[in-house]
């Protein structure tokens, strides 16, 4: 159990992997938001051409 506490304790205090997470998640939410301005586009995108194709009869 010693090794345990031993072992957590080390990881609370290593900084390495708390960087690596919070970069993670910031590449993660970047992602998120691309994602989104994607989704967004494409929706709009769709619509117009379906306007333009309305307007040209087909």
């Amino acid at each position: 159990m010693g090794r345990f506490i031993q072992a957590a304790k080390q990881f609370a205090r290593d900084e390495e992997g708390v960087t690596a997470i919070e970069y993670g998640l910031i590449a993660f939410l970047i992602a998120v938001v691309i994602v989104t301005a994607v989704t967004d586009v494409g929706t709009r995108l769709n619509t117009v051409f379906e306007t333009v194709k309305t307007k040209l009869g087909g």
